[in-house]
């Protein structure tokens, strides 16, 4: 028997912002302390792989770092003098913050933040009550998924798309805009079982030859915010050579005559001279796709992250159309299974408490928000206190002078709850001590696959920590709101409704099963029956400002960006940031394979292995430059500019520059982070965050 099996093991699911979702067997070695943390093998998706962050996640929750008490500001904001305080105090003092606040400014002064730090329904979302119950400002939360499902949405009409297991049982995988083996290396899993049983050949589309195209048959690597015209042309090759299935193209879609007289123009050569790519790599794809039936488009969320973004993601998933293969297992297009699950978190939500008078804000322009800016405050208040669960703004959030400008005003008021000391954190008045996801009861659902699978609680957290849920109960009892509908239940309880309410069973049943698999059949997931649309057709002509979409913003805040430079088909369009001779690079800021985002940079083995902020450039470009491999390299634009050290690098193009991971600030030199250099401005049409779209300069640090 090996020592694994010797073990006491606790079931549950990672919490991360990842589309794996993963199924963990945890080593619970006693009622405080995990070993090791393996993937469940019996969960079909997971498969007895994940990642090794998560491997390893015995260093996050036995950190000597942790933070352990509750901490009130003792000094100068982001000076560091904190005194501790018992929880009654603590929660006393916000709650009496936020009643000052709201007496001087009204209800919408207090903005409740939050996101995707824990993906547990019950820890993230319980959130909205409070804010509902209590009329805060709403929060548009877009720095996700928007750009990527705005674009899907526009094609397909629902978000979701063939089981991913199917990626087993294809003749070729194209990942497209996902770097697999560092953000969800269970697609890796899938698609190299292709490869093994059935000679399946894998593409990678990136900006940059990363760990996943180093996997590849065929690897493309283009200039950022170029995919639209990779995919138009790849699509004006089908119809040239024969490859377009024209009889499904006649059943299933809403314009492909148009759509071919459009591509007409958009040659191999046309997309070669904007992407970088040759028109012999564009053909060879084109090929390979339009005689492969058993294709299956495996779209991430990078590549969406472009001003572009939504165009790129509609052009990409508009290739499937065209050669039909959604017709078959193992082919046709897939980006999230988001759309599936329908559960009903109404009364966790508080959802009927929401007052549609009440302005929302835009997550991603939390920066313009904290430093007044007009056109994001719609017609509001200030914004004077705010609630932050599981999410690090002051690190992750873009144009991070003005998030760190609007954190340090002195009639702000921030309480921050939190698992480390993180740049948010730094800059609070109330910090609170979190519990981790194995310290607390919760339940998740997973977008890149088709489960739903239970995180119950498994070890006892230190004395001090508390979870999400219990922050949201005590400050609506403080806040005179507990006896609402939703309060005054536990995180068991919640389950329970969300559970029953869609025939799931309860808390207790999905303890025994440990997940639930809610693939939809061949017909649904395939779009066999039609896609999402009133018509049931898949639109290649896409309604900009007409389509819903799950996270289109509310009407009170309208539309966003240049709208009317979206295009009436698939197309390239120059919404990026395009260099200039003052900007003469392009910045793209990648995962780091040891990070997610902000998470585990505190972890001393995920540190090691990253080794130090570092930028991704092309020798020649360096040469250019007066740059050597190491060399210290300030890089900047008209938000600001951040020093990292140089690291030479073929496998990307000219004129591109990657910086991987999300340090924390104090890790650069002068205490900025990269995303002092991203953009909060809102994309067309939805909104979004273009975490890579960035023009840059670059010159030797001095």
């Amino acid at each position: 028997m090996n020592q694994h099996a010797k073990l006491r093991i606790g079931h549950s699911a990672c919490p991360h912002d990842c589309p794996s979702t993963c199924a963990l067997e945890v080593e619970l070695l006693d009622s405080k302390r995990i070993g090791r943390v393996h993937g469940a093998k019996a969960n079909s998706y997971t498969a007895g792989v994940i990642c090794a962050k998560v491997a390893r996640y015995a260093d996050r929750v036995h950190h000597p770092d942790r933070l352990l008490k509750p901490l009130i500001r003792a000094g100068a904001k982001g000076e560091g003098l904190w005194k501790e305080a018992t929880w009654e105090a603590a929660l006393d003092l916000v709650a009496e913050k936020f009643i000052a606040a709201e007496a001087r400014y009204g209800s919408e002064t207090v903005w409740p933040y939050y996101y995707a730090g824990t993906m547990g329904l019950v820890q993230r979302d319980g959130i909205e009550r409070l804010r509902h119950a209590k009329r805060y400002s709403g929060f548009f939360g877009s720095i996700c998924t928007n750009l990527a499902w705005t674009g899907w949405m526009m094609g397909a009409g629902a978000l979701r798309g063939p089981d991913p297991r199917e990626m087993a049982k294809s003749d070729c995988v194209v990942i497209w805009g996902t770097n697999a083996v560092v953000t969800q290396v269970n697609v890796m899993t899938h698609a190299i079982k292709a490869r093994k049983e059935r000679g399946a050949k894998i593409v990678v589309i990136d900006v940059y030859e990363n760990a996943t195209m180093k996997q590849a048959d065929l690897g493309l690597v283009l200039k950022p915010g170029t995919d639209g015209a990779l995919a138009c042309a790849v699509m004006h090759v089908l119809f040239r050579d024969g490859m377009a299935d024209r009889g499904y193209l006649e059943k299933y879609t809403d314009d492909p005559h148009g759509l071919e007289a459009h591509l007409q123009t958009r040659t191999p050569q046309w997309a070669a001279d904007i992407t970088g790519l040759s028109v012999d790599e564009i053909e060879a794809f084109a090929h390979l796709v339009g005689t492969t039936k058993k294709t299956y488009f495996r779209l991430g969320y990078g590549f969406s992250r472009q001003r572009n973004g939504s165009v790129n993601m509609h052009a990409a998933a508009s290739i499937a159309a065209v050669t039909g293969c959604w017709q078959y297992e193992g082919g046709g297009a897939f980006h999230s299974n988001s759309g599936i699950f329908k559960l009903n978190q109404e009364l966790l939500e508080g959802a009927r408490m929401r007052d549609p008078a009440i302005r929302h804000l835009d997550h991603s322009r939390i920066g313009p928000v904290l430093t007044g800016a007009e056109d994001a405050l719609y017609g509001g208040p200030p914004v004077t206190a705010l609630l932050i669960q599981n999410t690090n703004p002051v690190n992750v959030a873009p144009e991070q002078r003005l998030v760190k400008q609007g954190f340090l005003r002195d009639d702000l008021f921030s309480c921050v709850h939190e698992q480390f000391m993180t740049d948010t954190a730094k800059l609070g008045d109330v910090v609170l001590p979190a519990t981790m996801f194995l310290e607390h009861d919760d339940v998740y659902k997973g977008g890149g696959n088709q489960h739903i699978t239970l995180g119950p609680k498994l070890i006892d957290p230190p004395e001090g920590p508390r979870s999400n849920h219990f922050v949201i109960e005590e400050l609506g009892k403080r806040l005179g709101v507990g006896d609402r509908p939703g309060f005054g239940m536990t995180e068991q309880q919640h389950i329970d409704t969300i559970l029953g309410k869609r025939g799931l069973g309860s808390f207790s049943s999905l303890k025994q099963q440990k997940w639930l698999d809610l693939q939809p059949d061949f017909e649904a997931a395939h779009f066999i029956d039609g896609f999402g649309h009133a018509d049931g057709k898949f639109r290649f002509r896409a309604d900009w400002t007409g389509q819903a979409a799950p996270n289109r913003p509310p009407k009170s805040m309208g539309l966003f960006g240049p709208v009317a430079r979206l295009p009436e088909f698939p197309d390239h369009v120059d919404l990026i940031e395009v260099v200039d001779a003052a900007h003469p690079f392009r910045l793209a800021t990648s995962p780091a394979r040891n990070f997610l985002n902000s998470t585990f940079s505190e972890t001393p083995v995920s540190k090691a292995r990253e080794g130090r902020p570092e930028l991704l450039l092309h020798p020649d470009d360096a040469a250019a430059c007066g740059l050597a491999d190491g060399d210290r390299v300030e890089i900047g634009n008209a938000r600001g500019e951040v020093v990292l050290h140089a690291r030479l690098f073929d496998g990307i193009k000219r004129g591109v520059v990657v910086a991987e991971g999300i340090w924390p600030n104090s890790a650069h030199e002068r205490g900025e982070g990269i995303n002092v250099l991203t953009g909060a401005d809102a994309p067309a049409p939805y909104g979004g965050a273009a975490f890579h779209d960035n023009k840059v300069w670059l010159r030797p640090a001095k």
